[in-house]
């Protein structure tokens, strides 16, 4: 396998990396409804030009699949984006990249609920393990903090930002759907900002204004975060796999601590390296070892 091949998902968690940051970034300057819809505008309009024609061509298999399509945008574009915007504002970035990155985790656990895949030795020490690193990481040190006055409101909502997009992965999984990649993504996000728009109309005066500050914002997530990162991932993975791509993800809170620490004067503490460092091995255990832990596989119901 080419060395260049790596490049691919090692750019792309850079992106998400920088993605993380800019989410902190936004959290004083604009609301998370706001810069969810319209990173979702920016996408459309740089997509639209090259998507309508084969969309057109390929409208009765869209028509198909069009209620799985607006759930996975939902999932994916609207919940898991305008969660991770509203996390920022009580938590740190290397938090939410720490949470992030338990998402391989929680799609393995996901798949066993709805695939039906049986339950592997990796899964279950490595979730308990994983478990065990977050409450430290949350408690800043002490396992029983967060069970005795509860998870921070942030680090909370990133935890179910990152369910929403564990759950859009298995489900995808589960539907099959015969969609070309770049297709769905757009129908996708068409999807989203329907389904944001109402929040969006809500929104008080001055909570989604497009000045100096936030336009920068925007055009990262929209462009960044969206676009290139989407792009760089899907040729990972054509080219090394789901699997090899999926170890990258644990890149994210290593890269997203150096850039917050350059950008956003955040501290590193010794509970982020103990805590992250636990759970990231949680998932990497998850993804490893894949001995069924109570006899042969289920199989997908």
């Amino acid at each position: 396998m080419p060395l260049t091949s790596y490049l691919y998902p090692f750019l792309a968690i850079v992106l998400w990396a920088g993605n993380v940051i800019v989410s902190k970034m936004a959290a004083s300057a604009i609301s998370p409804a706001a810069i969810t819809f319209y990173r979702l505008i920016l996408v459309l309009l740089l997509m639209s030009p090259f998507m309508l024609r084969p969309l057109w061509r390929n409208r009765i298999q869209i028509r198909r699949h069009w209620w799985q399509l607006a759930l996975s945008g939902l999932l994916a574009m609207a919940l898991f984006q305008s969660l991770s915007y509203r996390a920022a504002e009580s938590t740190t970035a290397t938090n939410m990249a720490i949470v992030t990155a338990l998402i391989p985790l929680l799609t393995a656990l996901l798949s066993v609920l709805v695939l039906g895949e049986a339950v592997t030795v990796g899964m279950a020490a490595g979730g308990l393990l994983s478990f065990a690193g977050l409450l430290y990481l949350v408690g800043h040190g002490d396992l029983g903090a967060a069970m005795h006055e509860g998870v921070h409101r942030g680090d909370a909502l990133m935890l179910l930002a990152a369910f929403s997009y564990a759950l859009y992965g298995v489900l995808l999984r589960r539907w099959k759907m015969n969609v070309p990649v770049w297709q769905a993504v757009y129908v996708q996000a068409v999807a989203a900002l329907v389904l944001m728009l109402p929040q969006f109309l809500l929104l008080p005066a001055g909570a989604a204004a497009l000045d100096a500050r936030t336009l920068p914002l925007i055009a990262y997530s929209g462009i960044g975060s969206s676009i290139l990162l989407s792009f760089l991932w899907i040729e990972g993975v054509k080219k090394l796999g789901p699997s090899r791509c999926s170890i990258f993800i644990n890149l994210l809170p290593v890269l997203t601590a150096l850039f917050a620490i350059l950008w956003l004067n955040e501290s590193m503490h010794a509970y982020h390296l103990i805590g992250g460092g636990v759970s990231l091995a949680g998932v990497l255990l998850t993804q490893i070892v894949q001995q069924p832990l109570f006899g042969a596989r289920a199989g997908y119901r």
